[in-house]
């Protein structure tokens, strides 16, 4: 299972959010590249990076931050947040990201946000599927939907979604462990790639999560409150 870091940038800052609280924000470093060079600095190799900014004015605001950190390290980034056309791919992929998170789009324009996974490949963009009460939220968890994540997942990786990052928005930066049981259920029902992310506070809820099939595993608040070091995701990874 591939252990993915997290920045979401607010302001050029790395900041973290309270169930996608924009009123909760806390700054934990003013330089997202430093943040970067140490997550892989202890062995490391993957980002999320996610532009708030981006997913609240639905544009692409934090570019910059992101030429920084893929000029400065090797990571493999995967980018999120403002995304709206074919043309901000396009300049998120030549700053240097090498995979888009896309769950807005996927939610309110399904043809065009098929018409990108045809122009860059399943393996390039990844569906973004966050749910509160397991119906599905866009715009930055500003906008609600009547529709369910698991059929909703199971529904894209019919049309040849690879991979999708979930995230249960009531767990989202609360610390009190993912929500395993909903992950079960979407890996019972497809086999997409699974990404798990939201409410990871510990070393075992990463083996639980590994154990229930997920691809991948995104740390954010564990990390910067100290519950969970870089060396030991470092080891781990």
């Amino acid at each position: 299972m591939r252990i993915i870091p997290a920045i979401d940038i607010m302001g050029g800052k790395c900041v973290r959010l309270t169930r996608g609280d924009f009123n909760s924000e806390k700054i934990y470093n003013e330089d997202p590249l430093e943040a970067a060079r140490e997550m892989e600095a202890n062995g490391l190799k993957y980002l999320h990076l996610v532009d708030l900014d981006g997913a609240r004015t639905r544009k692409i605001m934090n570019l910059k931050v992101l030429e920084r950190i893929s000029k400065a390290t090797n990571l493999k980034i995967d980018f999120g947040g403002g995304i709206r056309v074919a043309a901000d791919i396009r300049s998120v992929f030549d700053a240097g990201a090498g995979q888009v998170t896309a769950g807005s789009t996927a939610v309110i324009n399904q043809p065009l946000f098929l018409s990108w996974l045809k122009e860059f490949g399943a393996d390039r963009i990844i569906l973004g599927a966050d749910s509160l009460d397991r119906q599905i939220s866009s715009c930055g968890w500003l906008e609600s939907s009547d529709k369910d994540v698991v059929s909703f997942i199971s529904a894209y990786r019919a049309l040849g979604v690879k991979y999708a990052i979930c995230t249960d928005i009531e767990k989202d930066g609360m610390l009190a462990g993912p929500s395993i049981d909903l992950y079960r259920e979407i890996l019972a029902a497809t086999d997409i790639r699974l990404i798990a992310s939201g409410g990871i506070s510990s070393m075992k809820d990463i083996d639980e999560l590994r154990e229930a099939g997920c691809e991948g595993a995104i740390i954010g608040k564990a990390i910067y409150e100290g519950r969970i070091t870089l060396k030991e995701l470092g080891n781990y990874a």
